[in-house]
């Protein structure tokens, strides 16, 4: 008869023995993971980062102002201004961000407003049209659509007002194809490009003078 102690099991080609070494071995591995799991968090690391769905309170400054407001996390910038900070001048046109009539300047760069959320613009300068007018001083990017018959409903051009005035603040001498590739942003329905372009173009040739 053959030795029993010697016989080995021909099916699966693993045995007991193997089934509890690496049982043991398994039970080891998720014994320092969890330790080390322990000692990461008791070290204040690994938290979750978590943002509560909540209002909470937000600093934003714009026009030069400081304002702190109560907002919930998916606030958009637009509705912010709007509905909170009554600055109307940004206008709510579409839900695509296609028009341009909710140009705003944040870091004196040209951003749609509904394309940001609030607090994404913590820390940064916001910049409205309402920036433009103090009542008295009136910016020469408005009084020029003024002068070039550059509107006609009106709903884009808050929106075109500050987008020329962030090309010009980036290049006071811009060209006729640069001002017209910096605007290509904003839509006028209306179809007032051409006093649009000639307003700018004639600040920018002051510029270069």
């Amino acid at each position: 008869m053959p030795d029993q102690s010697q016989t080995t099991n021909r099916g699966s080609g693993y045995n007991r023995r193997d089934f509890l070494k690496g049982s043991g071995a398994a039970v080891a591995a998720t014994a320092i993971a969890a330790q080390a799991t322990d000692e990461v968090q008791a070290q204040g690391k690994g938290k979750p980062n978590v943002v509560s769905s909540g209002a909470t309170k937000v600093k934003l400054t714009v026009n030069g102002k400081d304002h702190v407001l109560m907002l919930e996390p998916r606030a958009v910038l637009l509705d912010v201004l709007r509905n909170d900070l009554n600055l109307t001048g940004c206008k709510d046109v579409d839900d695509r961000t296609a028009s341009g009539a909710d140009t705003v300047m944040i870091d004196g760069k040209p951003v749609l407003a509904s394309s940001r959320l609030a607090i994404q613009c913590v820390g940064q300068t916001i910049q409205t049209v309402e920036s433009l007018s103090d009542g008295k001083n009136v910016d020469e990017v408005i009084t020029g659509f003024v002068k070039h018959d550059a509107m006609q409903c009106g709903f884009c051009t808050p929106g075109f007002v500050m987008a020329t005035r962030a090309v010009l603040n980036k290049n006071p001498k811009a060209s006729l194809e640069e001002i017209q590739k910096q605007l290509g942003g904003n839509i006028c329905r209306c179809g007032t490009y051409h006093g649009i372009t000639k307003c700018a173009l004639e600040i920018a040739k002051k510029g270069g003078a």
